[in-house]
């Protein structure tokens, strides 16, 4: 009775998991100790692949431990490496297909980690029946080992049912869908109540217990039996044809289990007759078994116990209680008693798990991360520009006044000191010549990484344009996902930086705009102190000024200024300084709510570390703009008080012009500086970019080949030519041969005289020409020789023999005819009436041309002559009322009629033995 049902594991193809993972680790993490942990960890990941799927599993719970553990290391490892951007494609085979003799079985590569967890987990489903199944069900701890195994099994394939095709971008194999996956978790749940009713009946419980437990096994069975028979895919698999009549043959054999035990229970209660009833049901359940489905279970010790148990009630009924014994349809049904569920997948699953990358934090972590780095950078340049934007405007407000050099330059023939300060400031820069040389390589740096993008998305455009082409080739035979889908994100990616770009190039054109206002300027202030004194112009001395009150308050407003630069200096340094770590928050986030408000927690801490910062900022503007105010008011006093003339004029618009001069030079210095950062800054992240489309293209190559290859080994599975019905002769048993016959193997065609009884004569087709009997020879007119086709020479043709007349026909003459020499030319027609040689007769289809024996002497690879030309043939005849087989293809015949065909068939050339 115990035959259980186990599932075959699928098989997979290596792949390698060190060389992207580890790519990742180093491109993501620093030098150290943590990036060293971390790829000692990618490299105990791929042992433990290739011991989980690597190698022949034994059916052992340390080979299921392995399982588990891997299945495990997935689910961790899922939500911390970005799997879609790796390109790593896992690729499977069906469990249940076994392939055929041209080629492999049916499988399917994907590029998704999902895919690889549900192939895992359904291993684990199959090799926990496998290990259920070979469990001793006569000891205690074998049955308890097979009902937690069949459990295990059963919530395996439940959980695939549910989240296979969530977790597929297509439709998977048959062996992972919803459908074969539900009624695999249905057989093993049925297992499972098996055992249990097995353990209750080892354990002597009640009879009311066990029938209840048997009957729920009953219906069980019952229900995977219907998923089989009614799942138009699943019968497909010769699997499934194996497993179907074991769950009839279970579901018969647990309700009379049922009703035996229930029958039990009836005589404990003095109904006899119930008893009897139910065994008798009992019986013909057992019998059914027996009769259909006997050589997949054995059913004897059931049947035996059953038969014993009716005996005895009939006997005790019929002298003793005579009861009257109900109908089947009358009793009570037999209540029912689950004990078995399906196991739930959580992780972690096995009970020696160790997560590999404990301290490497989940996806959604970094990304929470990242995009908490980027607000905290928005911030300190909002903040950073804000105090070098009021700067820019200070500078540019006091070169517009002539200030601090109008308070210098009371003399009016000297350079004023602040000038000085400022030309020693461009020259220690690098003066004229660093800017032009900053400016003279951005265009390289410009075109490097346009060529680094550019070539990354041809190659994004190439394998897109062969997926396409290979599409539109194959239709619907390419099933994998389409390139265009697939590279939306890179090519998102990819247009992003296009932009960035395309704005750099913007504001380089700016900055070398301004540098051709200034360029005059500054080239001045890199001319040593007499050259620039004597490019100033002279003017008026203004010396009585130098005593004034308007100077005094004047000088003391830009001494408060330069003190507001200062701070401005002081805390632009300290805003840059900041440093805090949002990991812990968004992990404990995580962990209690199961999500993360990254808005939320980033927005509470930048408040909490840039709030005092923030505060000083806005004060440090205010207090420029109202020392701004008095300094224009103080300076519009101090210009009435000067000598306006036309030399003070022009030399006060040079001073102004040499303080913007300085300022710009400042400004474009640090913008081209910034550039040139951002330029190889942007290249490195090119390449990250350039090298992500290249694994992703050669991932999508690897699967385009493999795909390929199924496409390959799929159409040389497909039949050539259409089906055909084979005509019932061929199917037939043949007539056995006449005595003294040959064996009727190797054959050859000739063209036949069609016999007058033919009862299947084609419309188009005359009649014979009326011959002259003779007494010894039979002769008609020569029909023209065929044009011979290439190959070996063509056999003389058969002796002439006695004919027999056909029923019916007028007998011919009984002397026989002549036998000349075998000669090269056609052989004369036979006589109408007369037929082929007596020999066994061959079944033939009407109205064909007949095949010929060929002697056993004649060997058809010996072309070129060498075979004798002479030999003696043994043809057969052709039953009355037949005619022969076609010839071959590219044959040479004499017949000048088409042969019938079929309607809508095409006929074979030889006939299908």
């Amino acid at each position: 009775m115990a035959t259980f049902i186990s599932v075959p594991l699928k098989k997979s193809t290596e792949v390698d998991l060190v060389k992207p993972l580890s790519k990742f680790v180093t491109a993501t993490y620093p030098q150290g100790e943590e990036q060293a942990e971390y790829l000692r960890a990618v490299e105990e990941l791929n042992k433990l692949r290739k011991s989980a799927l690597g190698r022949p599993l034994d059916k052992h719970e340390s080979s299921l431990d392995i399982l588990l553990r891997y299945y495990d290391q997935l689910c961790v490892v899922e939500p911390k490496f970005p799997f879609p951007e790796l390109c790593l494609t896992f690729t499977w085979k069906d469990a249940f297909d076994k392939g055929s003799l041209f080629g492999g079985s049916v499988k399917l590569a994907l590029a998704c980690l999902g895919y690889e967890k549900t192939c895992v987990l359904f291993n684990i489903g199959a090799l926990a029946s496998q290990i259920a199944s070979e469990q001793n069900l006569d000891s205690d701890e074998g049955l308890k080992a097979a009902a937690k195994n069949y459990q295990l099994a059963s919530g395996a394939f439940a959980h695939i049912k549910d989240t296979v095709l969530s977790m597929l971008s297509r439709e998977p194999t048959m062996d992972i869908s919803p459908e074969t996956a539900g009624t695999l978790s249905q057989i093993m749940l049925a297992q499972a109540q098996e055992v249990f009713c097995i353990k209750a009946t080892s354990d002597r419980m009640k009879d009311a217990i066990i029938a209840k437990l048997a009957m729920q096994a009953a219906d069980f069975y019952g229900d995977a039996f219907k998923q089989c028979q009614y799942k138009e895919n699943l019968p497909k698999y010769f699997y499934f044809q194996e497993v179907l009549p074991v769950l009839a043959a279970k579901h018969c054999m647990m309700q009379a289990t049922a009703e035996l035990h229930q029958a039990t229970l009836a005589n404990q209660k003095k109904r006899f007759g119930e008893e009897i009833a139910r065994l008798q049901h009992a019986t013909e359940l057992t019998k059914t078994v027996a009769s259909r489905y006997d050589e997949y279970v054995n059913v004897k010790d059931l049947s035996d116990r059953i038969s014993k148990a009716l005996a005895a009630a009939k006997k005790d009924n019929d002298f003793i209680y005579h009861d009257r014994v109900p109908e089947v349809k009358d009793l009570d049904s037999i209540g029912k008693a689950t004990l078995v569920k399906a196991t739930a997948i959580q992780t972690p699953l096995s009970q020696k798990f160790t997560d590999l990358f404990e301290k490497m934090v989940p996806m959604a972590i970094q990304q929470a991360v990242s995009v908490s780095n980027q607000r905290k950078a928005d911030t300190v340049n909002r903040l950073v520009g804000s105090l070098r934007e009021a700067t820019n405007l200070c500078n540019g407000v006091l070169a517009s006044l002539n200030l601090p050099a109008a308070l210098e330059d009371l003399s009016g023939d000297s350079v004023p000191q602040s000038i000085l300060e400022k030309s020693r400031g461009v020259m220690s820069q690098g003066g004229l010549q660093s800017v032009e040389q900053l400016i003279k390589d951005l265009p390289e740096l410009l075109t490097r990484n346009r060529e680094i993008l550019d070539e990354s998305l041809k190659m994004l455009d190439d394998e897109e344009t062969t997926d396409n082409e290979l599409r539109a080739k194959f239709s619907q035979r390419w099933h994998r996902t389409p390139s265009g889908d697939l590279y939306k994100p890179l090519r998102a990616e990819g247009g992003n930086f296009r932009n960035v770009l395309d704005k750099a190039v913007s504001a380089d054109q700016v900055v070398r705009e301004r540098f051709n206002t200034h360029c005059e300027m500054i080239g001045l202030l890199c001319r040593p102190e007499n050259e620039l004194n004597a490019a100033i112009p002279s003017a008026n001395p203004t010396k009585t000024l130098q005593g004034s009150e308007v100077v005094s308050v004047l000088r003391a407003e830009l001494a408060q200024l330069d003190e507001v630069k200062q701070e401005r200096e002081v805390l632009e340094g300290e805003i840059k300084s900041v440093t805090f770590d949002m990991t812990a928050s968004f992990l404990t986030a995580l962990a209690q709510d199961g999500a993360i408000n990254e808005e939320g927690l980033s927005n509470g801490a930048l408040n909490t570390h840039y709030g005092n910062h923030t505060e000083r900022v806005q004060k440090s503007l205010r207090a420029q703009e109202d020392l701004l105010a008095k300094i224009q008011t103080s300076h519009q006093e101090f210009s009435a008080l000067k000598q306006s003339t036309t030399e003070a004029d022009a030399r006060e618009e040079v001073l102004k012009k040499l303080a913007a001069a300085h300022d710009s030079y400042t400004e474009i210095s640090s913008n081209l500086k910034e550039g040139t950062k951002f330029y190889n800054d942007l290249t490195e992240i090119l390449l990250k970019f350039q090298n992500k489309c290249s694994d992703i293209v050669f991932a999508r190559k690897t699967e385009r080949d493999e795909l390929l290859k199924e496409l390959q080994q799929s159409i040389a599975r497909e039949p050539s030519a259409p089906t055909f019905n084979v005509p019932a002769y061929q199917t037939g048993p043949c007539p056995p041969p006449g005595p003294g016959g040959p064996t009727p193997a190797p054959r050859t065609v000739f063209t036949p005289q069609p016999t007058p009884n033919a009862q299947a004569t084609p419309p188009a087709r005359p009649p014979p020409p009326s011959p002259t009997p003779s007494s010894t020879s039979t002769t008609t007119t020569p029909q023209p020789q065929p044009t011979q086709a290439k190959g070996p020479p063509a056999r003389p043709p058969p002796p002439a023999v006695t004919p027999q007349a056909a029923p019916g026909a007028p007998p011919a003459s009984s002397a026989p005819p002549a036998v000349g020499p075998p000669t090269g030319t056609n052989p004369p027609p036979m006589a109408p009436g007369a037929s082929q040689a007596q020999g066994p007769p061959y079944p033939s289809y009407q109205g064909y041309p007949g095949y010929y024996q060929m002697p056993m002497g004649y060997n058809p690879y010996m072309y070129g002559g060498q075979y004798p030309t002479q030999m003696p043939y043994m043809p057969y005849q052709t039953p009355p009322g037949q005619g022969g087989y076609p010839t071959a293809p590219n044959q040479p015949t004499s017949h000048p009629y088409p042969y019938p065909q079929q309607p809508g068939q095409q006929q074979p050339y030889y006939p299908q033995q």
